[in-house]
């Protein structure tokens, strides 16, 4: 299991025994920075197969992510920063807070969709993970967190996995830990990784990280594959978003909203998005 974390307050340098390996500031589309998609880094990085970093400002008209659809995959999102309205083809919908999780395992096929409550800025992360075999087309399901259900240790909530003597709410549909950490300039932390969690990266939503060298805000950095022990400090107050597990398995076998471990997989995944579609609107509740 990972450690606790370790604070030293005015550290000049990060001391990492790991070396980076890839380092990305992906592409931006208004509010949207895609930092990795399945077809770029997260064929490394599978089971992380897909993380968009979201800045959204309703008054200047960056509101609304549209009805869509997914198979084969689960999301996680996670706004640091404002709150979001949500709803999705199983029925669930309302208000996730500024700190809460949303966690949608697609399964066989689901729709869903979001946007920003209010006019306050947001900031968030979306990830997406890629399903087991044995998952991967099962009945799809939710689970929204308040922020009071995130556990905390220190500078650390867990959002997924496994961290310290803590775990998330959410079970992980592998192993796997996501976590987000907030550091004040000069404190200093140390992830260490459970055993078999080879994969490991950062990204970082502002500040600037140190990690054996810089990594700035709007950055991810991938890990050589090790279950080494990863430092940080902050250079300056700092919040990030960490990602490790064990490798994922299988191909990625890939369709415009899907991800599965198999073309036959990936087909019925697609054919029960459809079913959904029509489903919605013969109930008006997509065009």
């Amino acid at each position: 299991m990972s450690t606790p974390p370790a604070i030293e307050a005015n550290a000049s340098v990060g001391q990492s025994n790991r070396a980076a390996a890839h380092r990305t500031r992906g592409s931006s589309h208004g509010p949207v920075t895609r930092l990795m998609s399945p077809g770029d880094l997260g064929l490394v990085l599978k089971p992380f197969i897909f993380l968009d970093l979201v800045n959204f400002d309703a008054r200047h008209g960056q509101t609304r992510f549209g009805m869509h659809p997914h198979s084969g995959i689960a999301t996680l999102t996670f706004m640091a920063q404002g709150d979001v309205r949500y709803a999705d083809s199983t029925g669930q919908a309302g208000v996730l807070p500024e700190g809460g999780v949303e966690w949608m395992q697609a399964g066989g096929g689901v729709w869903h969709t979001g946007e920003p409550v209010g006019e306050q800025p947001g900031q968030g992360f979306q990830l997406w993970v890629a399903l087991p075999a044995a998952l991967e087309s099962a009945p799809a399901f939710s689970r929204y967190l308040a922020p009071s259900e995130v556990p905390r240790v220190g500078p650390v909530r867990v959002l997924l996995g496994r961290y310290g003597a803590v775990h998330s709410a959410v079970e992980a549909p592998s192993a796997m830990t996501f976590l987000a950490v907030t550091l004040a300039q000069g404190e200093r932390w140390r992830y260490t990784p459970p055993a078999g969690h080879t994969v490991a990266w950062v990204a970082v939503a502002s500040g600037r990280l140190l990690a054996g060298e810089p990594i700035a805000t709007g950055e991810l950095v991938s890990f050589a594959p090790s279950e080494t022990a990863i430092d940080f400090i902050a250079g300056t107050d700092t919040r990030f978003v960490l990602g490790s597990a064990v490798p994922h398995p299988h191909p990625l076998v890939m369709g415009t909203y899907s991800v599965h471990t198999s073309a036959d997989a990936l087909d019925r995944g697609e054919t029960e998005i459809r079913r959904i579609r029509q489903s919605l609107r013969a109930a008006g509740q997509l065009a």
